[in-house]
Protein backbone atom coordinates (compact mmCIF):
# COMPACT_ATOMS: atom_id res chain seq x y z
CA UNK A 1 0.00 0.00 0.00
CA UNK A 2 1.35 3.27 -0.74
CA UNK A 3 1.03 6.61 0.97
CA UNK A 4 -0.86 8.06 -1.73
CA UNK A 5 -3.80 5.42 -0.59
CA UNK A 6 -3.63 6.25 3.02
CA UNK A 7 -3.94 9.67 5.13
CA UNK A 8 -2.10 10.91 8.04
CA UNK A 9 -3.52 9.85 11.15
CA UNK A 10 -0.62 11.36 13.09
CA UNK A 11 2.89 10.78 14.59
CA UNK A 12 4.85 8.98 17.06
CA UNK A 13 6.26 11.68 19.53
CA UNK A 14 8.86 9.81 21.63
CA UNK A 15 9.02 6.57 23.42
CA UNK A 16 7.98 5.81 26.75
CA UNK A 17 9.81 3.83 29.44
CA UNK A 18 11.77 1.11 28.71
CA UNK A 19 9.85 -2.03 27.16
CA UNK A 20 9.12 0.00 24.03
CA UNK A 21 6.09 2.19 24.42
CA UNK A 22 5.86 5.29 22.69
CA UNK A 23 4.06 8.34 22.92
CA UNK A 24 1.47 9.19 19.54
CA UNK A 25 -0.04 12.18 18.66
CA UNK A 26 -3.45 11.75 16.61
CA UNK A 27 -4.15 14.75 14.15
CA UNK A 28 -7.81 13.88 13.65
CA UNK A 29 -11.23 15.14 14.41
CA UNK A 30 -12.88 12.78 16.90
CA UNK A 31 -9.36 10.69 18.36
CA UNK A 32 -11.90 7.98 20.17
CA UNK A 33 -13.04 6.75 17.19
CA UNK A 34 -9.52 4.75 16.49
CA UNK A 35 -9.38 3.15 20.10
CA UNK A 36 -9.87 -0.39 18.68
CA UNK A 37 -7.09 0.22 15.48
CA UNK A 38 -5.33 -3.24 15.26
CA UNK A 39 -3.06 -2.24 13.46
CA UNK A 40 -1.40 1.13 11.26
CA UNK A 41 1.14 2.03 9.07
CA UNK A 42 4.16 3.50 10.30
CA UNK A 43 6.38 5.34 7.08
CA UNK A 44 10.17 4.20 7.68
CA UNK A 45 12.61 5.56 4.73
CA UNK A 46 9.91 7.06 2.76
CA UNK A 47 7.44 3.77 2.58
CA UNK A 48 4.68 2.48 4.71
CA UNK A 49 5.56 -0.93 7.26
CA UNK A 50 2.35 -2.53 8.76
CA UNK A 51 2.89 -2.38 12.65
CA UNK A 52 0.37 -4.33 14.90
CA UNK A 53 -1.02 -2.87 18.00
CA UNK A 54 -0.08 -4.87 21.12
CA UNK A 55 -2.04 -2.30 23.49
CA UNK A 56 -3.35 1.38 22.38
CA UNK A 57 -4.50 4.32 25.26
CA UNK A 58 -5.56 7.57 24.28
CA UNK A 59 -6.79 10.81 25.93
CA UNK A 60 -7.79 13.42 23.77
CA UNK A 61 -5.27 13.27 21.19
CA UNK A 62 -2.64 12.20 23.37
CA UNK A 63 -1.86 7.88 24.14
CA UNK A 64 0.37 5.35 24.36
CA UNK A 65 0.83 2.59 21.92
CA UNK A 66 3.07 -0.75 22.03
CA UNK A 67 3.54 -2.37 19.06
CA UNK A 68 4.15 -6.19 18.85
CA UNK A 69 8.02 -6.96 18.74
CA UNK A 70 8.81 -3.82 19.80
CA UNK A 71 10.00 -4.63 23.54
CA UNK A 72 12.96 -2.28 24.47
CA UNK A 73 13.83 1.34 24.10
CA UNK A 74 16.08 0.81 21.71
CA UNK A 75 13.89 -0.59 18.87
CA UNK A 76 11.13 2.30 19.94
CA UNK A 77 13.42 4.95 19.34
CA UNK A 78 14.14 4.04 15.69
CA UNK A 79 10.78 5.04 15.54
CA UNK A 80 9.94 8.12 17.25
CA UNK A 81 9.32 10.87 14.82
CA UNK A 82 7.78 8.47 12.41
CA UNK A 83 4.48 9.39 10.60
CA UNK A 84 1.19 7.21 11.54
CA UNK A 85 -0.82 6.31 8.35
CA UNK A 86 -4.38 4.39 7.68
CA UNK A 87 -6.09 3.19 4.53
CA UNK A 88 -8.25 6.34 3.22
CA UNK A 89 -10.98 3.09 2.80
CA UNK A 90 -10.96 3.43 6.97
CA UNK A 91 -12.17 7.21 6.57
CA UNK A 92 -16.21 7.17 7.85
CA UNK A 93 -17.64 8.90 4.89
CA UNK A 94 -18.72 12.34 4.81
CA UNK A 95 -21.83 14.58 4.02
CA UNK A 96 -21.73 15.62 0.32
CA UNK A 97 -20.09 19.37 -0.10
CA UNK A 98 -17.61 18.23 3.36
CA UNK A 99 -13.95 17.15 2.79
CA UNK A 100 -10.87 16.10 4.52
CA UNK A 101 -8.12 18.37 4.66
CA UNK A 102 -5.46 16.10 3.39
CA UNK A 103 -7.76 15.45 0.41
CA UNK A 104 -6.95 19.62 -0.54
CA UNK A 105 -3.53 19.05 -1.25
CA UNK A 106 -2.48 19.63 -4.87
CA UNK A 107 -5.64 21.07 -5.72
CA UNK A 108 -5.49 24.20 -7.46
CA UNK A 109 -6.83 27.54 -5.96
CA UNK A 110 -8.62 29.75 -7.77
CA UNK A 111 -9.87 33.26 -7.44
CA UNK A 112 -12.10 35.42 -9.96
CA UNK A 113 -11.52 32.33 -12.03
CA UNK A 114 -7.37 33.06 -12.46
CA UNK A 115 -5.78 30.48 -11.43
CA UNK A 116 -3.14 31.48 -8.34
CA UNK A 117 -1.37 28.02 -7.93
CA UNK A 118 -1.86 24.44 -5.93
CA UNK A 119 -1.82 23.67 -2.38
CA UNK A 120 1.21 22.05 -1.40
CA UNK A 121 0.47 21.32 2.42
CA UNK A 122 -1.93 21.75 5.20
CA UNK A 123 -0.76 23.38 8.83
CA UNK A 124 -2.44 24.00 11.51
CA UNK A 125 -0.16 25.93 13.39
CA UNK A 126 -2.46 27.07 16.27
CA UNK A 127 -6.66 26.93 16.00
CA UNK A 128 -6.72 27.34 12.97
CA UNK A 129 -6.06 24.96 9.52
CA UNK A 130 -4.20 26.79 7.43
CA UNK A 131 -3.36 26.07 3.51
CA UNK A 132 -0.18 26.46 1.50
CA UNK A 133 0.05 27.86 -1.69
CA UNK A 134 2.61 28.01 -4.11
CA UNK A 135 2.21 31.60 -5.12
CA UNK A 136 4.82 32.80 -8.22
CA UNK A 137 7.39 31.04 -6.14
CA UNK A 138 6.29 32.23 -2.72
CA UNK A 139 4.37 30.14 -0.13
CA UNK A 140 1.34 32.02 1.02
CA UNK A 141 -1.15 30.56 3.79
CA UNK A 142 -4.34 30.97 3.18
CA UNK A 143 -6.71 30.11 6.31
CA UNK A 144 -8.80 27.09 5.40
CA UNK A 145 -12.41 29.03 6.27
CA UNK A 146 -15.82 28.70 4.74
CA UNK A 147 -15.85 32.39 4.20
CA UNK A 148 -12.87 31.50 1.91
CA UNK A 149 -12.88 28.60 0.41
CA UNK A 150 -16.24 29.77 -1.81
CA UNK A 151 -16.51 26.35 -4.16
CA UNK A 152 -14.50 22.95 -2.95
CA UNK A 153 -14.60 19.99 -5.12
CA UNK A 154 -12.47 17.69 -4.17
CA UNK A 155 -12.77 14.93 -7.40
CA UNK A 156 -11.61 17.86 -10.16
CA UNK A 157 -9.24 19.19 -7.48
CA UNK A 158 -10.83 23.02 -7.73
CA UNK A 159 -10.83 25.27 -5.20
CA UNK A 160 -12.63 28.93 -5.40
CA UNK A 161 -11.68 30.95 -3.52
CA UNK A 162 -12.22 34.78 -1.94
CA UNK A 163 -9.08 36.01 -0.59
CA UNK A 164 -8.97 38.99 2.33
CA UNK A 165 -8.13 42.06 0.30
CA UNK A 166 -3.84 42.40 0.75
CA UNK A 167 -3.25 38.94 2.23
CA UNK A 168 -1.38 38.01 -1.43
CA UNK A 169 0.43 41.15 -0.61
CA UNK A 170 1.29 40.46 2.56
CA UNK A 171 3.35 37.37 1.33
CA UNK A 172 4.88 38.98 -1.85
CA UNK A 173 6.20 42.24 -0.21
CA UNK A 174 10.03 42.22 0.27
CA UNK A 175 11.50 42.05 3.45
Amino acid sequence: MGIDDCFQLGHIVKTHGLHGEVSIHLDVDVPEEYTEMESVFVEQSGKLVPFFIESLSLQGDRGLCKFEEIDTIEQAQGLAGSSLYLPESLLPALPHGKYYYHQLVGADIFENGKLLGKITQIFKPSSQYLAALDYQGQEVLIPIEDSIFTAVDVQTGRIDVTLPEGLLDVFLSPE
